[in-house]
């Protein structure tokens, strides 16, 4: 079956129709791997959900929606195995976390047992690293955003400033002490070493509006970093610089920077202050869902330290989502945010077509919306036979569905 549709799809890009090939085609299988009462999610694209074989699956759990998360609701957190019929095991708690990224649980590169998350202890966000084989836990002095490609330091804003700044991304709990400050010298981004806790501020607020920006006057607005992502051979890393004042409204403008891992030789990457999701192709390049001059909203490859750009996807992957490459970067997994019936699209992008391939639409109720929305953010296996999705679609609210796309990927 999927051979026959992948041949089918090839023509139909070849005839400069690839943006239509959804009509008819068979859909991968989806299952659900978590159920009801309780719901449950992952949260974002950007972080390794399943373990090094692809069994284990990373979840949290919790027991209301559709409102903010107060200081004190605690979240579960497990995995699930997805070869024993999807068997939950709560691995901890957390008390640091939003419904965008949850509690940033992901596994920890370079182990093949190990799990990372964040939680907060009385005045302190703190993160916890479980084997959850031996069952060793220990706790770092300070939360963590993302990860080395080698486990050992990690980069994280500060979330206390999110929480004000943008509901859904930061944390409940320990108001931010620069809350009066719109360009605070002692917050920004930080560096922590993942064995021994160490951690020093690399960037501060300051540093990065201390780069002129051509776009306007930011002379009012406040100003926050967020969306950092290390590149995958850790030489570099990518922050979002944002600011929200009179002009921008209950809007905001962000400018995209790659630094390096000391958060030194600053690049603006996109200076034209509408970045949205990103991904890093490879140490030297990114997509990211942006507008640029040249073609408008699109998404774009961004090379790291240059002006040059090129379109992507330009008549099929026409409206913003979550965009991960799969292993091998033959196959781009992306979504959409709800359409006029509600639904979000997940799909395939086969770079050397062009072609589009329909995963699935996804029905997400209209309680969905604002701070407390179930985007799909899809992730994939190590092997890049599965994607599993955050979705509501199936009447109990929020789960987590795995789907099977290794026959459309092979080969």
């Amino acid at each position: 079956m999927f051979p026959t549709r992948r041949a089918a799809l090839r023509s139909i890009a070849a005839a400069g129709l690839a943006g239509r090939a959804s009509a008819g085609t068979a859909l991968p299988p989806v299952r659900a791997i978590t159920r009801g009462p309780r719901f449950h999610w992952f949260g974002y694209y950007d972080k390794q959900q399943f373990d090094a074989t692809g069994r284990y699956a990373l979840g949290m759990e919790v027991g209301f929606e559709h409102r903010s998360p107060k200081p004190d609701d605690v979240i579960r957190v497990g995995m699930v195995d997805t070869a024993d019929g999807d068997r939950w095991t709560e691995l901890g708690t957390s008390r640091a976390w939003n419904w965008q990224q949850g509690c940033m649980l992901q596994w920890l590169p370079g182990s093949r047992s190990e799990a990372i998350w964040n939680d907060r202890e009385d005045d302190a966000f703190v993160s916890r690293i479980l084997d959850v084989r031996t069952g060793k836990r220990r706790t770092l002095p300070a939360p963590i955003y993302a990860l080395s490609p080698d486990g050992r330091w990690a980069v994280y804003p500060d979330f206390r400033r999110l929480n004000d700044m943008r509901p859904g991304y930061g944390y409940a709990g320990i108001p931010d002490p620069n809350r009066e400050r719109r360009i605070p010298e002692d917050a920004g981004i930080w560096r922590m070493d993942l064995e021994t806790g160490a951690r020093k501020l690399i960037l501060s607020f300051a540093d990065a509006a201390r780069i002129p920006y051509a776009g306007g006057d930011w002379s009012d607005a406040m100003h926050w970093f967020n969306h950092l992502l290390i590149a995958p051979d850790g030489a570099r890393f990518i922050l979002l610089h944002r600011w929200r004042g009179k002009r921008e409204g209950r809007s905001f403008a962000t400018r995209m920077f790659t630094a390096n891992r000391e958060g030194k030789e600053l690049y603006v990457l996109d200076p034209h202050g509408r970045t949205s999701h990103f991904i890093w192709r490879d140490p030297q390049t990114v997509l990211a869902w942006a507008w640029h001059p040249s073609a408008g909203d699109k998404f774009y490859l961004f090379h790291d330290r240059s002006e040059k750009v090129e379109v992507v996807g330009r008549d099929v992957m026409t409206v913003n989502g979550h965009c991960t490459y799969l292993p091998g970067n033959r196959w781009i997994v992306n979504d959409t945010y709800p359409d006029e019936q509600r639904l979000q699209h997940v799909y395939l992008y086969e770079v050397a077509t062009g072609g589009r391939i329909p995963l699935g639409s996804f029905h997400s109720p209209t309680e969905y919306t604002g701070e407390w929305r179930c985007d799909t953010h899809p992730r994939s296996s190590p092997d890049g036979r599965w994607v599993c999705i955050d979705s509501p679609h199936g009447g109990n609210g929020r789960q987590m569905y795995l789907i099977d796309i290794g026959g459309i990927v092979a080969g």
